[in-house]
């Protein structure tokens, strides 16, 4: 069985080069099982290639806290 944080780094990846904000990572994460309430994003910045910041999300548009899976 995966983790939340699992499910939310595999989203993240999924949607790789462009970045998720918070308010869309929520709802895009409920079909996957991840509760809208739950917000892990925090907890990926800095490792394995996520990192956070101000930038456009690329689901909606909005200029946002996102997170992103940085180019190796």
């Amino acid at each position: 069985m995966t983790t939340v944080l699992e499910q939310v780094s595999a989203l993240i990846e999924r949607l790789s080069p462009a970045p998720i904000c918070d308010d869309c990572h929520r709802q895009d994460a409920r079909p996957v099982g991840v509760p809208a309430r739950h917000h892990q994003t925090r907890e990926l910045a800095g490792i394995g290639g996520f990192e956070r910041g101000v930038d456009r999300c690329g689901m909606c548009d909005g200029e946002k806290k996102v997170m992103r899976l940085r180019k190796k």
